[in-house]
């Protein structure tokens, strides 16, 4: 049996859990520490939080939240949003987060991440490539919430992030976020084939099939969600915080991939 790491993904705005569909409309979904006492019990394997919002706001951290976050979790926690200097990446570190996130980073401050992974480890740098087609119809990487193209191939800009240190990519698609439409399974096989370190797949995922598909066709490492883990019905959004239990994990996921 095959064991691939499945992640729920906790979107903050001003503190409050959120979630949006294609990276807009943010719809309140309750406060992020009874999300994560519920993910405690459920024996989940990791889990990201991200402020959606913060570095389009030039906003910093929220440190005080981060650290009653990672202070309520019984699993690694990994944390992205308005990290621009090294001195605020290490401020989150120590509020006990195991990952960083970096999106605008990646093009704004490459050598952010290129230090923080010589401090505190490639493995605990993670870089988020959002996905988003342009008018010509042509995928590509945008960054400070879907709203500025990286203006790069997918496969090149990929390869750089893991050149300047980045141990782990997330591929994220900005028009299936919220969608339950299913990943994007192109662009998370083209980033999967171009480096060699785990790439995880999010957006669009409705239930553990497309799970498999993200591992047997996309060739991701890891799979993450977020609607898929915050709403009990998906045709009215009727908010549960659910996961998957490791029964149904292990029969319909684990070992069919």
């Amino acid at each position: 049996m095959k064991r691939v790491r499945v992640i729920p993904v906790l979107g903050l705005e001003d503190g409050s859990l959120v979630k949006t569909i294609n990276f807009k409309n943010p719809n309140y979904l309750g406060d992020p520490i009874n999300a994560i006492k519920i993910y405690n019990d459920k024996e989940v394997d990791e889990i990201a939080v991200v402020d959606i919002r913060a570095s389009q706001q030039g906003k910093e951290p929220n440190y005080t939240l981060i650290n009653e976050m990672a202070g309520e979790c019984f699993m690694p926690m990994s944390y992205g949003g308005g990290i621009k200097t090294f001195d605020s990446a290490k401020k989150v570190f120590d509020q006990g987060v195991e990952k960083l996130i970096f999106n605008t980073s990646c093009i704004e401050s490459r050598s952010l991440l290129t230090d923080v992974a010589k401090l505190f480890g490639e493995q605990s740098t993670v870089a988020s490539i959002d996905i988003k087609k342009s008018w010509l119809g042509k995928k590509g990487a945008v960054v400070l919430s879907g709203t500025k193209s990286v203006k790069k191939d997918l496969a090149s800009f990929a390869k750089e992030l893991v050149e300047s240190g980045v141990g782990e990519i997330v591929v994220n698609s900005v028009v299936r976020d919220g969608s339950f439409n299913g990943y994007d399974l192109d662009a998370i096989k083209v980033i999967s084939e171009a480096v060699s370190v785990p790439v995880i797949a999010l957006g669009g995922a409705r239930n553990i099939s497309d799970f498999v598909a993200a591992v047997k066709e996309g060739k991701a490492s890891a799979v993450a969600a977020s609607s898929m883990f915050a709403y009990k019905n998906q045709d009215t959004n009727s908010i549960l915080i659910n996961y998957p239990s490791q029964e149904e994990l292990i029969s319909n996921f684990y070992n069919k991939i």
